[in-house]
């Protein structure tokens, strides 16, 4: 019986053998009932004694993998069944052949020589106490430099002392959320649903605010006596890719200002601007009536979990003692190594070369709908919104031809069917596949489109 067992570099010789045993446990090579060798002869046949292969054994037996009874061997047990799956669920996993959804970058862009260089210098500067439990607001330098990256990028008044570090942008919603207790929060119809119901766990009561061809509609809030915060994405709103007109940008800083009320800005894909430098952030208009909420999940990658707010000041202390019990504070390597990457100005590089090259994505994707479609937002982010006069038609085609994409529907405040007064049209995420096939993404999206 030829076990094909690997030891991965640098693991212990019992410890590889019980990863490489319960891994081929896991994926079914050993199945259950299958007998395994006697231990002096795998033994031999590793070259290792024959008292690791026993403690293994022993090992693996007391987690349940194998079973052992004197004068049958060890065998490989029966591991129990995965509970059924919910109605739904399968269809839910299923992975489609081409992904154009919103809402994530192309991550095999992720800088890794760059961030292993600063992950490298970070550690070897480290003081000793930057391992311990750290500053609930984050470590110093990745504020200091955020502080004048913020500045110089986004035009965001950003004194290390009023930022706070998060494990993203969730994270810095739920705070603020917790923070503002049980208030009433007015987020943009359409908006990403998962973002209401963060606001909702977290305990505020959210209400609708439009979204037209030039943003948020501050007028709405101005006729509303109960709200007393708004979340807004300024730079390039999410799904209908608007940026907030500068008349609506005074007028909703005048609100915050006459009702005391605070304005989250989320700046979701601010550094991204095709057509012209990228829109100044709405809180350097007014640093003391926004919460400024930015993330390194479009420049770099989700899975550094790394975010930051910027506070006005009467908000500091509350936001970072809501951390503090949350989370204690974010880990600590990443900020380090981050902060390595912004001062190196190695951030920039990267960020400036993403636009390049999500630039070119953006042009493909309008060369392909040409002029027989209305596309709207494509002057900056990640995706686009695309009109169509039958979501559902549509939606059912891109399925059966693999393609997954987002849609208005799903967007609305209000569930159900769309109204004869809402848009219809497709959310177009333009980031997330590889380049290698982004071509061929394209290509199925015109059939789809076309009714083919």
């Amino acid at each position: 019986m030829d076990l094909h067992l690997e030891f991965g570099v640098g693991e212990g010789r019992r410890g590889g053998l019980e990863r490489a045993l319960r891994d081929a446990v896991r994926d079914g090579r050993l199945a259950p009932g299958a007998l395994l060798p006697a231990t002096r002869r795998l033994a031999e046949e590793l070259g290792v004694s024959r008292g690791t292969v026993k403690a293994a054994y022993d090992q693996l037996v007391a987690e349940g993998f194998l079973t052992a009874r004197q004068g049958a061997g060890t065998q490989v047990a029966a591991l129990p069944s995965v509970d059924a799956e919910p109605p739904g669920a399968h269809a839910r996993a299923r992975v489609p052949r081409f992904d154009l959804r919103p809402g994530s970058p192309d991550v095999g862009t992720f800088p890794a020589d760059a961030w292993l260089r600063a992950l490298r210098r970070a550690i070897a500067t480290a003081p000793s106490l930057a391992y311990d439990y750290g500053d609930p607001r984050g470590r110093i330098e990745l504020r200091t430099a955020l502080s004048g990256y913020l500045g110089r990028a986004r035009g965001v008044l950003a004194p290390p002392e009023r930022i706070v570090i998060t494990s993203g942008y969730v994270q810095g919603l739920a705070l603020l959320t917790r923070v503002l207790d049980g208030a009433t929060i007015a987020m943009e119809d359409p908006g990403l649903p998962f973002h209401r119901e963060v606001v909702r766990r977290a305990g505020g009561r959210v209400v609708p605010v439009g979204v037209d061809e030039r943003g948020a509609r501050v007028e709405e809030l101005a006729a509303s006596r109960e709200v007393s915060a708004v979340v807004v994405t300024p730079a390039h709103q999410y799904p209908t890719g608007v940026t907030l007109h500068p008349e609506r940008r005074r007028a909703l800083t005048d609100w915050a200002r006459a009702r005391d009320g605070l304005i989250v800005e989320d700046d979701y894909d601010g550094e991204f601007r095709y057509d012209r430098q990228p829109v100044g952030a709405l809180q350097g208009m007014a640093p003391g009536q926004v919460a400024y909420i930015g993330t390194a999940s479009k420049t770099l990658g989700p899975a550094l979990r790394l975010g930051w707010m910027v506070l006005p000041p009467h908000l500091v202390d509350a936001v970072a003692d809501a951390k503090l019990h949350s989370d204690h504070h974010t880990e600590t390597i990443g900020q380090l190594a981050l902060a390595e990457l912004i001062t190196s100005h190695a951030y920039d590089r990267h960020v400036r070369a993403c636009r390049l090259r999500y630039r070119r994505r953006r042009d493909r994707l309008v060369e392909l709908l040409g002029t027989r479609r209305n596309v709207r937002g494509i002057a900056a982010g990640l995706h686009a919104l695309v009109e169509v006069a039958d979501e559902a038609a549509v939606l059912a085609r891109a399925e059966e031809a693999g393609l997954a994409v987002g849609h208005l529907g799903e967007h609305w405040h209000t569930p159900g069917a769309v109204s004869g007064s809402r848009a219809q049209g497709l959310v177009v995420g333009y980031g997330t596949p590889r380049e290698r096939v982004y071509p061929e993404a394209l290509e199925v999206l015109g059939q789809v489109l076309e009714g083919g």
